[in-house]
């Protein structure tokens, strides 16, 4: 992977792998996901509870570790998009974008002029407080923002192919969950109506060379979405990693302390 660049990674078909962060917004967390290979963190706001100020401490340790962020804002609004930018998020991930019209929102909050209309904020957090000449801040600031946008709604895969094709769309992330609640079938995952949404959106990301994203729970089904034509796979999050690890040790220990005690 190219270090520290998203854009670059979201221009290759090669695997990045990464991690979901909704929980441990700890000082050494960006130290502890790239020590463990990851290539980018997924760091959410939609579910977590995370405010703004946890978001721009987090970004300050993503950046000491050289691990790509992809912030999940909460909403399409403005204020969302742009403060995110603010703070130093190098990719921007919307939940339930279903249309072109959207798509074209969400570009004008989070790109500079000439390309969007964001408001301007220079030598804070995402120019690393950094001076220089307003014309050359706007054109990097808007080389690197890259922009994921979530199917996760009947209208998403509907419109997928016309999103796919905007200039500035950067990835397409398949949300499965409430995807499948929105087409009817919730959680049913090897559902024919499902698998004839993921088609279309394999479809339309490699019509248009657009990168292509999901969440997963287990390293097989990394490799299957993979395979299928997924690049960027985030392998499950922190609080199940977590929980899963200690769980199956304290029941092994557990266990084995049981047979001690009664031998």
């Amino acid at each position: 992977m190219g270090e520290y660049n998203l854009k670059e990674m979201a221009g290759t078909r090669s695997a990045k792998l990464g991690h979901f962060v909704v929980e441990f917004a700890t000082p050494g967390i960006g130290h502890i996901l790239k020590s463990a290979g990851c290539d980018f963190v997924l760091f959410d706001l939609e579910h977590s509870g995370f405010g703004f100020e946890t978001v721009k401490s987090a970004m300050r340790y993503f950046e000491a570790a050289q691990l790509p962020a992809i912030v999940r804002v909460p909403s399409r609004e403005y204020h969302h998009i742009a403060r995110a930018m603010d703070m130093g998020a190098e990719g921007l991930m919307l939940p339930m974008v279903g249309n072109p019209d959207e798509v074209r929102h969400i570009i004008d909050s989070m790109k500079y002029h000439p390309v969007g209309r964001r408001g301007v904020a220079l030598q804070v957090a995402h120019d690393r407080y950094q001076p220089g000449a307003v014309e050359d801040k706007f054109v990097a600031a808007n080389k690197r923002t890259t922009l994921f946008c979530q199917i996760e709604t009947a209208e998403g895969v509907e419109n997928a192919e016309r999103m796919a094709a905007i200039d500035g769309v950067d990835c397409l992330w398949v949300g499965h969950f409430d995807l499948s609640v929105s087409l009817g079938v919730p959680g049913q995952f090897d559902h024919p109506v499902f698998n004839k949404a993921i088609e279309t959106v394999i479809a339309a990301t490699r019509k248009h060379n657009k990168a292509l994203g999901r969440l997963v729970p287990s390293v097989e089904q990394g490799v299957a979405i993979y395979e299928k034509g997924f690049d960027f796979v985030c392998y499950s999050g922190d609080v199940w990693v977590l929980h899963d690890a200690l769980a199956s040790a304290i029941a092994r220990l557990r266990a084995d302390c049981k047979q001690h005690t009664m031998e």
